[in-house]
Formats: structure tokens, sequence, C-alpha cells
């Protein structure tokens, strides 16, 4: 049993969207939802309060009768449930869904006890809204997609419910659920907040954390298969420079690599003395996409954490408007709603991201190509050349594929568009930005999964598996139990399925 109490940091979060654990919560937050909604009901009955008894928007100088607040709050969720394009993933609905019920079990919403309830249900029972990718502006929060949701909530709407889109009343029949009271503010509450964006968010972390795990791995592999020098990655060059990410990453290169017997040493070749030669055989330094993986991994690591931060803050965060503070019996309006602080770290981690892939797409092109690195057949072809292709028609995916991760790394939360009656005068497109980041990801593993395959037939080359560092073996060996040694040529896009999957479901270190 996973229990919601006061903080949910990012690795319980996680654990809960993939785990099989039942959530529950705990009794305190009940005390503070309930006191929150209390308060307020007493609060409102004679002042004006947005969203309460005024409409929303440009319309909140229109006072709202008392028999029609209910009503209010049902029109909004059900105007404002406009999404359009693809479906959200069940996997980014349940990190929605979590996001958003975590920020009201904070106590700054006022809302009613069942609608935490029922959003606790639609998690532990797998009931996953329809919501789609487009819609929200990340300035009042997700509103779109959040109303899907909240439309839901109310019983209305469609749901994806044991692998098949059925109609929400459908659902809650066969689980014998109710639809959630609306007493006060419970549709804006629901709608108005960054937790579209925040989970989608946490989910980008988590899969970066990955990708960038396996950077590492494959840099090292290829360090070791093309024998190249320690020093690139040792401890005394990477002090020199006072970035805390470019250490980090030397260090996981110089644990990886301690176990191999590939790597060598600058002192045992170019500097005992005897290399008189006017043109070395062996070459002074190698590309940068071998030497400079600290230099590049560093900055993309520090990034990752930075977005943590970012993302945990926010998870914790009161983002909806108004806010019911019990400490000064009062409620502040104001803008917490609004998604600048996600959509730009997913900005960052965009570029990042896409680096890492530019990285890995270097580093493949190394590989395949016999006139730079002067140790492999054309394109790691293990079969006859001319005949046989090897790895020649999956650099063209390779490379399509970064191509597509640079033209989607240009910056979203700087496209700002007025629009809601120009209320909504400057905007976050903090959704937009991390689902535009969550396909980069993607995209960063189906290269990684292409880059790691050669790997795999360049060992196979080489022969030179009982020289591997002990990790390299690892996965190495995992790769070889998804597909054989290949010489003659193979349908391919199975095996970068295989691999692909293995990449991001495989845990990390």
């Amino acid at each position: 049993m996973s229990l919601l109490a006061n903080h949910l940091d990012l690795k319980q979060f996680v654990q809960i969207i993939y785990g099989k654990e039942k959530l529950d919560i705990d009794d305190n937050i009940w005390e503070k939802v309930d006191a929150s909604h209390d308060f307020l009901q007493k609060f409102a009955e004679n002042k004006v309060i947005y969203g309460v008894n005024t409409g929303f928007g440009p319309m909140a100088q229109y006072r709202i009768k008392d028999e029609d607040r209910t009503k209010l709050q049902y029109n909004l969720i059900r105007s404002h449930a406009s999404g359009t394009g693809r479906l959200l993933d069940p996997i980014q609905v349940k990190s929605t869904i979590l996001a958003r019920l975590n920020t009201l079990t904070l106590g700054y919403s006022g809302v009613h006890r069942s609608t935490i309830d029922l959003m606790k249900e639609f998690i532990n029972r797998d009931i996953n809204p329809i919501i789609f990718a487009h819609g929200g502006v990340g300035a009042s929060g997700d509103l779109v997609q959040l109303a899907h949701l909240a439309l839901v909530l109310i019983g209305e709407g469609e749901v994806i419910y044991k692998n098949e889109r059925i109609t929400t009343k459908e659902a809650f029949d066969a689980e014998g659920l109710e639809p959630i009271q609306i007493v006060l503010r419970e549709g804006l509450a629901l709608i108005n907040g960054t937790s579209a964006m925040t989970g989608i968010g946490i989910l980008n972390w988590n899969l970066a954390q990955k990708a960038l795990s396996w950077s590492i791995k494959a840099a090292c592999a290829i360090n070791e298969i093309v024998q190249a020098y320690d020093d690139h990655f040792s401890a005394a060059l990477n002090q020199s420079k006072k970035h805390a990410g470019q250490q980090h990453i030397a260090k996981k290169m110089r644990d990886h690599l301690a176990s191999s017997q590939l790597i060598r040493k600058r002192e045992d070749h170019l500097y005992t003395g005897e290399n008189q030669e006017d043109i070395f055989k062996d070459k002074v330094q190698e590309y940068y996409s071998i030497r400079c993986v600290p230099q590049i991994l560093g900055p993309i690591a520090d990034t990752i954490d930075n977005v943590a931060t970012v993302l945990e803050n926010e998870l914790n965060s009161a983002n909806d408007n108004p806010i019911i503070d019990l400490h000064d019996q009062h409620v502040y309006h104001g803008g917490n709603f609004h998604g600048d602080y996600i959509s730009l770290e997913m900005d960052k981690l965009k570029l990042v991201m896409t680096k890492m892939t530019m990285l890995a797409e270097r580093q493949l092109n190394y590989l395949l190509n016999s006139k730079i690195n002067e140790i492999f057949p054309p394109f790691v072809n293990l079969g006859t050349l001319g005949l046989n292709f090897g790895m020649q028609g999956v650099q063209f995916t390779a490379t399509s594929t970064t191509a597509e991760s640079q033209a989607l790394s240009t910056s979203i939360y700087i496209h700002s568009i007025p629009n809601n009656n120009d209320n909504q005068d400057i905007v976050s497109m903090g959704t937009n930005a991390a689902l535009s980041c969550s396909q980069i990801i993607e995209n960063s593993f189906e290269v990684l999964a292409i880059e790691f395959i050669t790997l795999a037939q360049a060992i196979d080359h080489l022969g030179c598996q009982g020289k591997l560092a002990k990790e390299t073996l690892s996965w190495y060996s995992d790769l070889r139990d998804l597909f054989p040694v290949f010489v003659e040529d193979q349908v391919m896009y199975p095996i970068i399925k295989k691999v692909k999957e293995y990449l991001m479901n495989k845990n990390h270190d």
C-alpha cells in the first residue's frame, strides 16, 4: 500500500504510477481537506470570491446567483472539455490524475472530499479518462486537459477501462462508483492547475534519467572497442573543471570501465619516449564524440537534476486560484496556475535530450564509417561487402529521428499567444512543451537502440567479449538474448523495437 501523506517525492510518484500497489490517503490529509472545504463554505457566504459566485476569466465581473452556483461548475467543466488531437497515453493520464490529486490534498483548494476519494479510485482501479493532447495553453493551468478529467469525475465523458474505450457510466456501473459531489468550486479547482504538464513532466524526467544512464554505457563501450586512452575521463582532468555534472559523468565512466581490459593508459604508449615516427600510428586523441563525453553529458546531467527539483516543487505546490489559506483564515487571488516553471524546464530538457540524441548519432556514424574508425568494415557489415548491407539501412532512421528532435527542440516557453479575450495575455504553453519533450525522449531511445545494436555487432566483429568491462558484457549478453549476431541481412524494425523496449524498461543505476 502506498500512502499519500504530506510530501510526495518523485521517486514515490514513479513507484505509484508504475507499481501495482494500491494508493491510500493519510488521515491528516482528510482533516486538512475537510477543514479547507468547511472554511470556504462559511467564508463565501457574504463575500465575492472568484469562481464561487462569479463567472470565469473575463466573465468574472458577472455575479452568479446562489441557486446557480452548482450549475456554474458543471458548465465550466463541460464547456472546457474541448480537446483535440491524439489521446494521451494511459500512463500520462494516470500521472496527470496523481499530480492533481496530490495538489488538492494540500488543503488549499476547498474541494469536497469525494473529489479526492474518486481520483484515488481511478488510480487504484486503472480507470483512465479520455484526455486529448491539444488544448491547454498552460496559463490558467491545463484547463482543457484537466476539464476532460473533471468530466469523468462528474460521471460524464469516456474512459479507457480494461483496454477498451467506453462511457464513464459503464465503467462506474462496473466498479460501483458514484460521481463526485459538486458543492462550491470543485469544477474550477479541478481544471485550474498545472497537473497535466507536471505529471507528464515527471514521466519525462524519469525516462531522461534512464536515457542518460544508457548514454554513459554506450560511451563507455565505444571507448572500449576503440581502445581509447583513459585520461579524458580521469579524476585529475575533470576535477580541473568545476562542474558537478562533468565530474559525475567522468566518475561513472571510471567506475564502469575499471574492469575493462581494453582501455589503455597514455603513459604505456605515447609517453614512453619510443615514438619517433613522423606520422603516428596510434591516434593521439579520439574524436570529440568519444573524448568529450564528460563535457557533453555533464550539463545534461545537471539539467536533469534541476528539472527534478522544479517538478517536485510544483507537484507539492498549490497551483490553482484562488488559494484557501486556513492559517490566515483568508482567500487569496493570484496566478499560481501559471505554468512557466514547468514550461521552461521542459524546454531545457528538450534541448539536452536532443543533444544526447545527437551524441548517439555521431557515435553511431563513427562506428559505421570505416574511413574514420579504421577498425570496422563499412556499416559494421559482418557479411559480404557489396552483397550485404549491415547497419546501413538503420542509419537513415537514426539520422531522420535525430533531425526531428532538433526541430522539436525549438522553445515553446517563448511562444505565448494571448487568448481568452486577452485576459490570458501571456501564457506558458507548458503542456505543449511537456508533450513535445516526451516525443524527443522517445526519439532518443530509438537512436540509442540503433547505436546499441551496432555496438553489439562491433563487439562480435572484434571477438573481444572476454576483455569487456563487466557492465558492458552485462548489457551485451542481454541484447544477444533479444537477437543473435547476424551476418546475413535482417529485417531490422522488430529488432529496433525489442532493444528500444529493453532500454526503456530495464531498471538503471
